[in-house]
């Protein structure tokens, strides 16, 4: 049987990491999700996980200077590499988001632009991670595509795969999983056309 395409999502990043570096930008169109988010974190020095983290910029980094304790999980060694070198007090962790090799709880949880190359089917198994992960009132965000879907771009001459639910059957995942919407935005213009959902864990875990 063939591969899909989601399966070469690991590969890809892996291979060509050295391009990722230098085609990710440096300039920071995620700054107002990102104050949101740090907005609504409790505590002081909170938890984050950031998942998909790559090599740390420009998000982590970002998250870090404004006083965040950053562990962070990706499947490239090479770029998990480059960020142990600039961020060497946070924690960096080998590992496929859909086994996630950490415990929590954290106080914040962020997949931007990495759980989308999750199937539809892989995606739905996340929010049960999600739920476990986040402590009482965590903050998570994501992004998502517009609805339900699969869509292939280009990353290095290699199809590179992005996958999405329904904005509805995400609410309901979420709920199930003690999550509120904070708020959503569809292919936010001022986000580069990024679907962001961001939700907050309700009540204690029981």
């Amino acid at each position: 049987m063939s591969k899909s395409p989601a399966d070469d999502v690991v590969s890809i990043y892996r291979e060509h990491a050295d391009a990722f570096v230098l085609q990710r930008g440096r300039g920071l169109i995620e700054r107002a999700w990102l104050d949101a988010f740090l907005a609504l974190l409790p505590g002081t020095s909170p938890r984050v996980l950031d998942i998909g983290c790559g090599f740390g910029v420009p998000i982590a980094q970002y998250l870090i200077e404004r006083g965040c304790r950053i562990t962070g999980v990706d499947t490239s060694v090479p770029l998990l590499n480059r960020a142990k070198v600039a961020f060497p007090e946070h924690q960096w962790i080998a590992g496929d988001m859909r086994k996630m090799p950490v415990a929590g709880p954290f106080d914040g949880l962020i997949a931007w632009h990495s759980f989308f190359h999750l199937s539809p089917e892989d995606q739905r198994g996340m929010f049960g991670e999600f739920g476990r992960l986040a402590g009482p009132g965590a903050v998570l965000m994501f992004t998502s595509g517009p609805g339900l879907g699969e869509a292939i771009g280009e990353f290095e001459g290699r199809p590179l795969y992005h996958g999405s639910l329904e904005g509805t059957e995400y609410r309901e995942l979420l709920g199930g999983s003690g999550f509120e919407v904070v708020r959503h935005v569809v292919e936010d213009a001022g986000c580069g056309g990024a679907t962001v959902w961001f939700v907050r864990r309700v009540g204690e875990k029981t």
